[in-house]
């Protein structure tokens, strides 16, 4: 059976890619990422949605003690209320943090013989983070195929994005059809007992349902 590596967060576009994957037949590997995030609860929800795909997981535990993010450092508040539209970087970006995970993915795919990595980002519903976009995707595809042992003999670990042209109204109902356990799923920006709803993150989620016609 084909192996794939997925990346899971524990949020709608993530676990959306996770039953993707399986629909397309491959035996699916999860990665979740413990680094340093304010709060577990989304750790939490990744575990949990693994467990109901029936999936193994791994939970990678990185520090990145330079914190850099709203994500990691306490000092720094999570936007409220932002413009979706705006073109700056908000402060809830995470410095490379794609580019971590996926080399953490890419060692992981080729010592489990995986043959494809997959990421739910996604470029029109987003907060505008720059490792989010397809040239981005494009341009580590090549660095790959340049420094891994399985591309240089012929091989091949390819990094897939599902999600990078959908709205997010498109990935809810792309949930619905792959049957996502979406009540099991967590975006919020901060780990209270319920979404905070104000936080970019929630925002999205918020409208991509109501435009679905779907009820979160």
């Amino acid at each position: 059976m084909k192996r794939a590596v997925v990346l899971l967060s524990g949020g709608l576009d993530s676990s959306t890619t996770l039953y993707h994957a399986l629909q397309k037949g491959y035996a699916c590997h999860c990665l979740v990422f413990d680094y340093g995030q304010k709060h577990k609860k989304e750790i939490r929800s990744a575990v949990a949605v693994a467990k109901a795909a029936r999936c193994p997981y791994e939970i990678v535990r990185i520090g990145l003690p330079w914190k850099g993010s709203a994500l990691l450092d306490k000092k720094v508040k999570v936007p409220e209320g932002r413009r979706l539209d705006a073109k700056d970087i908000p402060v809830t970006y995470v410095p490379a943090r794609n580019i971590i995970f996926l080399s953490f993915a890419a060692s992981f795919a080729e010592a489990v013989g995986a043959e494809v990595i997959l990421i739910g980002a996604n470029a029109v519903d987003y907060s505008g983070y720059p490792d989010c976009r397809p040239e981005f995707f494009k341009a580590y595809a090549g660095v790959l195929a340049r420094g891994l042992k399985t591309c240089v003999e012929g091989r091949t670990v390819r990094v897939e994005t599902p999600l990078i042209h959908l709205t997010k109204a498109e990935i809810v109902r792309l949930a619905q059809r792959l049957k996502v356990p979406t009540q099991l799923t967590w975006s919020c920006y901060q780990g209270g007992r319920r979404p905070c709803g104000v936080c970019d993150s929630c925002r999205l989620r918020a409208r991509g349902f109501e435009e679905a016609g779907v009820k979160d």
